[in-house]
């Protein structure tokens, strides 16, 4: 067993674990951290997505010994403002679109919207539909209309 630390929405963590372990177990089982959903562990369905460094990733598929000390992990936890408590627009979106059902899939969701339109941000264009198009998160209540409209929205107020 090895000790591996990181940052983790925006606080220091260490943790025991075997280097072969997947992230999303020690983020799940050994920190608490149950934003990020369990799937399909094979980095297809995306319940699971967080940011590292700020872009989408899918710890299902991530070995605890790939994540560097000085990688920051983000999970729907960390989205909101730590200090204020007041939600990312992605999340306050998700709400007023009426989005989630059964909402297992929705943190994922959230996080990889979050992730696209910073990059379409990034490089100097708003969100399209083509951007939208990309996403490959799998809602199985099937609010694809109204996920694409809640990141419309979102987009505009970040």
């Amino acid at each position: 067993m090895s000790r591996h630390s990181f940052m983790l929405n925006g606080e220091r963590v260490s943790v025991d674990a075997d280097d072969d372990v997947r992230l999303l177990w020690v983020l799940r089982d050994l920190l608490g951290v149950t934003g990020p959903k369990y799937g399909c562990g094979l980095d297809v369905c995306k319940a699971c997505t967080c940011h590292i460094n700020g872009k989408a990733f899918n710890p299902c598929s991530v070995p605890v010994s790939a994540i560097k000390p000085t990688d920051e992990i983000t999970t729907i936890e960390g989205l909101a403002d730590q200090q204020t408590g007041r939600l990312h627009p992605m999340q306050q979106a998700w709400l007023d679109h009426d989005v989630a059902q059964c909402g297992y899939c929705q943190p994922g969701q959230i996080m990889t919207a979050v992730a696209k339109v910073r990059q379409a941000r990034a490089e100097g264009r708003e969100v399209s539909d083509t951007d939208l198009d990309e996403l490959r998160n799998i809602c199985r209540c099937g609010t694809y209309f109204r996920i694409r409209e809640a990141i419309k929205a979102a987009a505009v107020k970040m």
